[in-house]
């Protein structure tokens, strides 16, 4: 999940100028600090089966730019542009894809993972204003100011978007459930 630094950890800018001096520790705990973000706005962009593929390029191309960041604070909102940018190139280049056969093994957790795979299917289906709103909430666990820090939207376009979004997601899944 991405967070704030606890008052012991560096903040991002502290980060960020380790990570330009060649510490790979550094880079390593941006990764953790916010890989859950970045996945958040990819699931919202693009199919669950290219998301890790992704989450991995937009990392290394942010390793390999990161000194292009002109401001070493704001490497969240630098992250989530290049995932975005990363997103749209992988729906232009999205090929065709295979089906796996039947017999490949189940997981343990089917049921969990096909409520989860709706659930998702269902945000990604909703309009673009609450799709990844919904999906830094859901699946980042950013609450209102996060997203709103994150994304530069304001604190009550994101209360807004979060509510309807909402709204609009439980009418669609009560709607599949009852079909």
């Amino acid at each position: 999940m991405a967070h704030a630094p606890e008052p012991d950890e560096p903040d991002d800018a502290a980060l960020v100028a380790a990570a330009r001096r060649g510490e790979r520790a550094a880079f390593g705990a941006l990764y953790r600090r916010h890989a859950r973000l970045v996945q958040a706005v990819l699931l919202a962009r693009v199919s669950p089966d290219g998301v890790e593929d992704i989450l991995q390029d937009v990392f290394l191309q942010a390793m390999d730019r990161l000194s292009s960041l002109r401001n070493d604070a704001a490497f969240a909102g630098w992250i989530v542009t290049i995932a975005r940018r990363r997103a749209a190139d992988w729906r232009r280049r999205r090929r065709d894809t295979v089906e796996l056969s039947d017999d490949m093994p189940a997981e343990s957790h089917e049921q969990e993972r096909t409520e989860a795979e709706e659930a998702i299917a269902a945000i990604a289906a909703l309009p673009e204003a609450y799709r990844e709103t919904l999906m830094l909430r859901f699946v980042a666990g950013l609450d209102g100011p996060e997203i709103a820090a994150r994304t530069g939207l304001t604190h009550g376009s994101v209360r807004v978007n979060l509510h309807r979004g909402t709204t609009l997601l439980r009418e669609r899944l009560r709607g599949s459930r009852d079909a």
